[in-house]
């Protein structure tokens, strides 16, 4: 019997690419892709010429089982993404659980996935987080929306750039527009930004500069002490440039 290998691809910088990806992507028979003419970037830029298959959100239904025989009849099988970790708000869920069932092995390797980032490099707690990925466009959007309300955890969205304001007035709505938020957009790529702040202030600013790329929403819990730790009085500029005292609520209205 083969197996299966489900491969992290970079989110943006193609120096993401770990040696083992390309090894495993290398000795592969077969390699399944969301959207083969993207794929087919990365896989000339690594030198990888095997045979390549359309697997994704519309077909996944009608290949899984193909595919379950192919590598019960011996084959090699890589799994990627357009970008990051497949079965991450991507097609792979599908074929790993039929493999699961089928007694196949899949081996999960470690690699890019953009939520880490952006959760990382929020600001906000990252010891215990809710990871939401796409929130429904219409039907039970509101309704879970409600649900999340008074989730203590931090909250991690993907969204795309032309909901997001819609989406950040619609937090503001549900959750207060105090409460502490960071976007990240274009994770690993040339113009990584992350804007941080209040929803009231990261909405105000994606409302006059028009948001572009792939976002990661990153959103307080709530009771998250973030902006208590950060309100110390200190008027002494000396203080604050020798690191003995701190601006008050040094977190809001932060860019990187």
């Amino acid at each position: 019997m083969g197996k299966l290998y489900v491969v992290p691809t970079p989110v943006g910088n193609m120096e993401d690419m770990t040696y083992r990806a390309v090894r495993v992507l290398q000795e592969a028979d077969l390699i399944l892709a969301e959207d083969t003419r993207t794929s087919s970037v990365l896989l000339q830029h690594y030198d990888i010429h095997g045979e390549l298959l359309s697997h994704h959100k519309f077909n996944e239904h009608e290949t899984v089982q193909g595919v379950v025989k192919r590598i019960q009849g011996g084959l090699t099988v890589a799994l990627i993404s357009d970008a990051g970790t497949p079965g991450i708000s991507d097609p792979g869920f599908l074929l790993v659980r039929e493999c699961v069932r089928s007694g196949i092995e899949v081996q999960t390797l470690p690699g890019a996935t953009a939520f880490v980032p952006a959760l990382v490099s929020s600001g906000l707690p990252c010891d215990k987080f809710c990871f939401e990925g796409f929130l429904p466009q219409k039907k039970g959007r509101q309704t879970r929306l409600a649900q999340l309300k008074d989730e203590p955890r931090t909250l991690i969205f993907y969204e795309s750039p032309r909901r997001l304001v819609k989406t950040l007035q619609q937090f503001g709505e549900v959750f207060g527009t105090d409460r502490q938020v960071s976007v990240a957009r274009e994770i690993s790529k040339l113009h990584e930004e992350h804007v941080r702040g209040t929803l009231a202030e990261v909405t105000a600013h994606f409302t006059e500069q028009e948001p572009l790329g792939e976002i990661v929403i990153i959103l307080a819990g709530k009771g998250d002490d973030t902006e208590k730790e950060n309100e110390v009085k200190c008027d002494d500029p000396m203080q604050l440039l020798m690191g003995t005292g701190k601006k008050k609520n040094k977190y809001l209205g932060q860019r990187s």
